[in-house]
């Protein structure tokens, strides 16, 4: 009879781009006379993980111990990233920051 089971927590190395997805909701109340393009009036914006941070988020809630290795610029977008790692408990030691780098 097994007596206890060890939980197995992988170490994952994830590599790739990093970005932001945002997600605009709100309602389209008609459709633009000029084009085929629906008017939106948002209430509210989501920003999340994209890309490899995306995997790396999606491994971290699987029970994974994952870290990131990514080239990010010296921007605004870059810290947002490093924001919504820290959310997740993600450490960013391993991602590279150039200063004249758009992330």
């Amino acid at each position: 009879m097994l007596k206890s089971l060890q939980k197995i927590q992988p170490k994952i190395l994830v590599i790739g781009d990093l970005m932001i997805d945002k997600y605009l909701w709100g309602e389209c109340t008609r459709v633009s006379p000029e084009a085929p393009v629906q008017i939106i009036n948002v209430k509210r914006e989501t920003k999340v993980l994209g890309g490899a941070g995306n995997v790396a988020h999606n491994l971290v809630t699987l029970g994974a111990n994952v870290e990131v290795l990514s080239i990010i610029g010296g921007c605004e977008i870059s810290n947002e990233l490093k924001k919504l790692f820290k959310e997740i408990n993600l450490n960013t030691n391993h991602l590279i920051e150039q200063k004249n780098r758009i992330t």
